[in-house]
């Protein structure tokens, strides 16, 4: 989720798609239960919106030696983390009576900004030691194991999505390029295929804490060795979607590849927006209805929006507050 003045169309494109998965899933999250096909949908798309994100954020971590590149990032994500964590807090407390306010326990999305300050520190180490990779998908296998292990500080997902973060930084412009092999696309497309209804009936009964990787073993209720088993499994089926995803991506601009530069603001507010909505009776009207397409339809009109000029200037303060001040 970044900004840059030369802006490839492909990342953008790539950025633009994987925000609008988000809005959506967390649309359709609460009423999954109430549809068969909610919650194909959002385990299809849980299973590579987010390490598509990391992924790419890796990817752009190349200047992680660079002097003061550390010292900016920790402005970039906690400012708007302290910020946002408060007013999260704020609107829960008012909608929902939940008087606990902490820190270090984040709400809802901001997960995302506490993690990518943390793979950005351990990149610091593992980008200067031998199998770096091996190391970090094991040790994201045996955090499982600490039983308390979770949501606090975003440990569960900091460790358990690095090894995502650390390929992303390995991989070189080249790599993406391969992947839009026309021969690599059409194995893509099979085997997204294949995943949609693989989660629509042999894994229909897979939990989301799998895909969500915010919680132990224990918490998730298996056993250790059958818990690095799975999640050996989900990660063979994350690697795989994601890059099916990326390979399918188009490499030249449309309307909509500026709001690839935007995608911060759209995550921050989107939350809001999605609460808000969910307190009127529009997303349960809309999965009795069975009219699915309409959360389709709101989810474009919901990110276009966020993404646009006048809510991006008008809440710039708040998202990127080290540049208002700055200036």
């Amino acid at each position: 989720m970044r900004s840059e003045t030369k802006r490839d169309p492909y990342f953008d494109n790539a950025r633009f798609i994987l925000i609008f998965l988000v809005v959506i899933g967390h649309m359709i999250s609460p009423y999954r239960d109430h549809s068969q096909l909610l919650d194909t949908a959002y385990k299809f798309i849980y299973t590579f919106h987010m390490p598509g994100f990391i992924l790419i954020a890796g990817y752009f971590a190349k200047n992680v030696f660079r002097k003061g590149y550390t010292q900016k990032l920790m402005k970039k994500l906690l400012l708007p983390y302290f910020i946002f964590q408060t007013i999260f807090s704020g609107f829960f407390l008012v909608i929902e009576g939940d008087q606990r306010f902490t820190l270090f326990d984040p709400e809802w999305t901001l997960w995302f900004l506490l993690s990518m300050l943390g793979w950005h520190l351990l990149l610091i180490v593992f980008a200067r030691i031998p199998y770096s990779l091996t190391l970090a998908l094991l040790i994201g296998l045996v955090i499982g194991m600490v039983p308390m292990i979770g949501t606090y500080l975003s440990l569960s997902r900091t460790f358990v999505f690095f090894p995502v973060f650390l390929l992303g930084y390995k991989l070189k412009k080249e790599h993406f390029d391969i992947l839009r092999n026309p021969i690599y696309q059409k194995a893509a497309i099979v085997f997204l295929i294949g995943l949609f209804f693989s989660y629509h009936t042999i894994l229909s009964d897979l939990t989301t804490d799998w895909l969500l990787a915010s919680s132990s073993y224990a918490d998730i209720g298996v056993e250790e060795t059958y818990g690095i088993w799975m999640r050996l499994f989900i990660y063979g089926a994350v690697f795989l979607a994601t890059f099916s995803v990326l390979s399918l991506i188009p490499n030249r601009s449309f309307p909509f590849t500026y709001l690839g530069g935007r995608t911060l603001y759209i995550y921050l507010l989107h939350g809001l927006v999605v609460k808000t909505l969910d307190l009127t009776p529009i997303f349960e009207k809309i999965t009795a209805s069975g009219q699915l397409w309409l959360f389709l339809v709101l989810s474009i009109a919901v990110t276009l929006l966020l993404g646009s000029r006048p809510v991006t200037k008008s809440v710039k303060p708040l998202i990127e507050p080290y540049k208002v001040f700055s200036n």
